[in-house]
């Protein structure tokens, strides 16, 4: 059984975990992107917990997190056990744990709302116990909740736009109580807020991520709601829309959440990944629509740059790259490409010169991937977003299971949402059936 292994808030920190791992401590369970202020799982996970979108006439048309049973000795192993719907469609899309990891709240793109689940008291079956519906007026502004990254006591909420749809993000801060505590700009060229920029500042959010022990944050660029929220076919063919993507990334001081440099990355970089080596002063990203693998490295400190190091797939071919996972050994990391359906994994041992060394289809489209600490379980999800998902045959909505061998993926469940009337899966995390402290 999966256990945790609790930590006072903020006293985790990226170079102890790695050592730890280094050393032979306990295996975490946990997927090697989470925050590391969070307490982590030891183990293997129990469940998996699937944020997923509605679809109308299909169950009960809502967005709703899914339980799915990953106990290999369970009866109902490798499937869905228990479905907390939030009411409504609300554009699932990205969510994440507190700190203590008693609560998963999970973004509602198109509406602002945040949904607040308890996975502590029965974490088989989750419970929707607060909807933060303030999130566009508390912040002054931003709108489109991306996801949810564990700070101490606080919950980091990367904006993807303001409430006109049209782009300028933010970085929003609620304590896990549910009150809003700050909102911070993303830099512009017409208010830098005392930036250093390279080639431009969009303003656009996405991702965010922290190294504390460089005392750095990393922030993505994606596009408004007005685009995201458009069907892609009808998106691709507006050429003054296709111009109003993120080109950019942001080096934040984090505990000062001030703006330091923005980093030229055109292409529209999405998922950060932070190498988890004590001695690794480096993030992967990719980008979406020109296919490359970049990676931002500290040069000297507090001086960043960001360079291309790999293509993904045939960049002409416009394989749309979304998700990414790095191992914990800092050895190998796993591209998603929507369009082709295709996961591939880099050997980025040497991290200037990404080298791919595998590739397998997973399906007719593919979104997300979490990799269990150990690197031994892969989890795949199929959904983007409701307007850009594939139709007809192309429409599959999965949750897939491999076992990674360090040079092959092999199955070990499938979950076909469509089937089981449940909607389309989106993003991913584990859960465990101990006991929480307290």
């Amino acid at each position: 059984m999966a256990r945790f292994r609790a930590a006072p808030a903020g006293r985790i920190s990226l170079a102890v975990l790695a050592v730890s791992t280094l050393l032979g401590a306990p295996a975490r369970a946990d997927e090697t992107c989470l925050s590391p202020y969070m307490a982590k799982i030891t183990g293997i996970e129990d469940f998996v917990y699937v944020w997923t979108l509605g679809v109308e006439g299909l169950g009960d048309g809502s967005d709703k997190l899914v339980t799915v049973d990953a106990r290999e000795a369970s009866p109902t192993f490798g499937k869905p056990i228990h479905a907390a719907s939030v009411g409504g469609r609300h554009e699932a899309h990205h969510g994440g744990f507190t700190d203590d990891r008693r609560q998963f709240w999970a973004a509602g793109l198109s509406d602002s709302k945040i949904f607040v689940f308890d996975v502590a008291t029965e974490p088989a079956r989750p419970r929707l116990v607060k909807v933060i519906d303030d999130f566009v007026e508390k912040s002054g502004g931003a709108a489109g909740p991306h996801g949810a990254y564990a700070l101490p006591g606080r919950m980091l909420i990367p904006s993807l736009s303001n409430r006109d749809g049209t782009g300028r993000a933010a970085l929003v801060e609620y304590a896990n109580e549910g009150h809003h505590v700050a909102t911070h700009w993303l830099p512009t060229d017409a208010a830098p807020n005392g930036a250093r920029i390279e080639a431009g500042a969009d303003g656009y959010g996405y991702d965010a991520r922290v190294l504390p022990r460089r005392n750095a944050m990393l922030t993505s660029s994606f596009t408004g709601l007005a685009n995201a929220l458009r069907p892609l076919g009808e998106l691709v063919k507006d050429g003054e829309a296709m111009k109003r993507f993120g080109q950019t990334m942001v080096v934040w001081d984090f505990h000062a959440r001030q703006p330091r440099t923005v980093l030229s990355v055109p292409g529209v970089p999405l998922e950060i990944r932070w190498a988890w080596g004590p001695q690794h002063t480096y993030a992967f990203t990719s980008t979406a629509l020109t296919s490359k693998l970049w990676l931002v490295r500290e040069d000297a400190p507090g001086a960043w740059s960001a360079r291309p190091v790999a293509e993904i797939g045939d960049p002409s071919a416009l394989p749309l790259p979304v998700d990414i996972s790095l191992s914990a050994d800092d050895r190998t990391l796993f591209v998603d490409t929507f369009m082709d359906g295709t996961t591939r994994v880099f050997d980025i041992s040497d991290p200037d010169a990404p080298r791919q060394i595998y590739e397998k289809k997973i399906g007719a489209q593919l979104n997300m991937v979490s990799q269990s600490w150990d690197g031994r379980r892969i989890y795949y999800t199929s959904s983007l977003l409701a307007n850009w998902d594939k139709t007809g045959d192309g429409n599959e909505q999965f949750l897939k299971a491999y076992a990674w061998t360090g040079r092959e993926l092999t199955p070990r469940f499938a979950i076909d949402f469509t089937a089981e009337r449940l909607g389309r899966p989106h993003m991913m995390a584990f859960g465990a059936a101990s006991l929480y402290a307290r």
